[in-house]
């Protein structure tokens, strides 16, 4: 259970990520960082989740995005 604690990800889904990254950086400035279609092109929520969840290397770097993200709020 501590490890829970500590996990910046607990209790977070991979939408309110998306959601969180595309507030604090724009889907432009999301692109800069992270450069994947579902980012450049016609861009949404629901085509980002689509593609995300289905890669898993593209959803790490999401992931280490917004905790990276985090921690320097």
């Amino acid at each position: 259970m501590n490890e829970q604690t500590n996990n910046t990800l607990h209790g977070v889904t991979l939408e309110q990520i998306i959601n969180r990254l595309v507030e604090y950086y724009g889907w432009e400035g999301l692109a800069k960082h992270i450069d994947i279609r579902c980012f450049t092109t016609d861009p949404s929520v629901k085509s980002s989740l689509k593609f995300l969840r289905k890669t898993p290397w593209a959803r790490k770097k999401v992931e280490d995005l917004y905790i990276d993200t985090q921690q320097n709020s």
